[in-house]
């Protein structure tokens, strides 16, 4: 196998002559070893481009990033910068975007079991609109709102039939699904008549999302249709379209842009009332191809008439990915990063699990050994905003390089830091 394919490495990528990869200027393998590994490494013009795309493709103020693909304080503020909102899903993210300074009103509130903490900070802070969930998050916010807290503007969630092809795990339009109201047994049509008779309630419109990782536009366009019709029906002034628009992990996968994807969604709601407004929410499609992370190689082992197990300094703890749902990768290294792949290994972690896998056939160059630098490409969603401290492995940092300069936007996790919320055993005043 050749060099790692140019279309998974972040945008600002550039293998020198010398086989080394560059990355918003700067030199991948020597920024690594002066961090240390593992590191998340961010390239800031990939990230705004595709905000950018977005933006184009969809109108300003009509984009609203996922949040939950990646979040820092670096990426709100960024993701705002070019002009999205954030859609965060609990208490936490919700305090992460409002840290970093992002208006209440560019945020939604989503999440399919919202406590009455979460959407009293969303109603006080004077979040854009909620996304209801269930008749019990209903109940919430009628509560809420007799105790003195403003109405919220209120989407609501519909489970459009939509079956897609991707994990099941992330595959959320079906029928049997947790998320929102199904459309079928028509709960949908009697959430929304009561978001429109209550009075704690601004119904807002309609919202949907489908999956995540999904290649086929023809998912998207039918969840579409299925969305123009209710709109049309109930008098929706907004309909959310959702996100997971899919991404390219391995060679040989090609995924549509976020401009291929909007022109299908532009003529599948092409039929929704003049003024009507369309949002949608991507987050991987942004932020994965941005980033990559690189490990040093601790070990080699070789089993003879069975295969060589490469162990690195992660795993499963920042990457899970591939543990959850049998996530594909490529691999390299960063410093020879033209060099053929001709050499079949396992890339596992260092965590006490048999099924810490990081690549299960990945192909790296032939001399890989202990000590060299191994990246993968297009871990920029789902790794730093799913990462663990599993067997106290603290987690990796997070550098954003461009035009030449690296910062520490999520600074690594020290020994200390596994500790800092230990207690003594003071003893807790309860009653049974």
């Amino acid at each position: 196998m050749t060099a790692v394919p140019r279309h998974l490495l972040p945008d600002t990528a550039v293998i020198g002559s010398d086989g080394r990869l560059v990355v918003g200027g700067c030199d991948v393998a020597a920024l690594a070893r002066s961090t240390g590994t593992p590191v998340f490494i961010y390239d800031e013009e990939h990230l705004r481009r595709r905000c950018r795309e977005a933006v184009a493709a969809f109108g300003e103020g009509n984009v609203v990033y996922a949040a939950k693909a990646f979040l820092c304080r670096a990426m709100a503020r960024l993701a705002v910068e070019e002009g999205l909102c954030l859609d965060v899903a609990t208490g936490g993210e919700l305090h992460v975007a409002l840290s970093a300074g992002v208006p209440a009103g560019r945020l939604v509130l989503h999440g399919n079991n919202k406590s009455d903490a979460e959407l009293r900070a969303a109603l006080t802070a004077g979040v854009r609109h909620v996304v209801v969930d269930s008749d019990d998050e209903i109940d919430r916010i009628e509560r809420l709102v007799a105790s003195g807290l403003p109405a919220p503007r209120v989407q609501v969630r519909v489970t459009p039939g939509v079956y897609v092809h991707t994990h099941e795990y992330i595959s959320t339009g079906q029928d049997d699904s947790k998320f929102g109201f199904n459309l079928r047994t028509g709960a949908a049509r009697a959430a929304i008549a009561r978001v429109v008779a209550s009075p704690a309630t601004r119904f807002a419109g309609i919202h949907c999302h489908i999956g995540s990782n999904v290649f086929a536009v023809a998912n998207f366009v039918d969840a579409a249709a299925a969305m123009v019709d209710l709109a049309r029906e109930v008098g929706a002034p907004e309909v959310t379209l959702g996100g997971g628009l899919g991404v390219a992990y391995v060679g040989d996968e090609q995924a549509p842009s976020i401009t291929e994807w909007a022109r299908h969604l532009d003529a599948a709601t092409a039929a929704l009332p003049a003024g009507t407004v369309v949002l949608v929410e991507p987050g991987r499609s942004i932020v994965a191809g941005a980033a990559i992370t690189v490990y040093e190689v601790g070990t080699v082992k070789h089993i003879e008439g069975v295969r060589t197990y490469v162990a690195v300094d992660g795993g499963m703890s920042d990457n899970p990915r591939p543990v959850l749902y049998g996530s594909g990768y490529e691999a390299f290294v960063p410093d020879r990063a033209a060099a053929d792949r001709t050499r079949e290994v396992r890339i596992v972690g260092k965590h006490c699990e048999s099924g810490d896998v990081l690549v299960s056939e990945a192909m790296v160059p032939a001399d890989l050994a202990v000590g060299d630098l191994l990246a993968t490409p297009v871990t920029g969603a789902y790794g730093h905003s799913m990462a663990s401290t599993y067997n106290k492995v603290p987690r990796p940092p997070v550098v954003f390089v461009r035009d030449g300069e690296a910062r520490t936007v999520v600074r690594r996790e020290t020994l200390d830091d596994l500790v800092r919320l230990d207690e003594d055993g003071e003893p807790i005043a309860w009653r049974p």
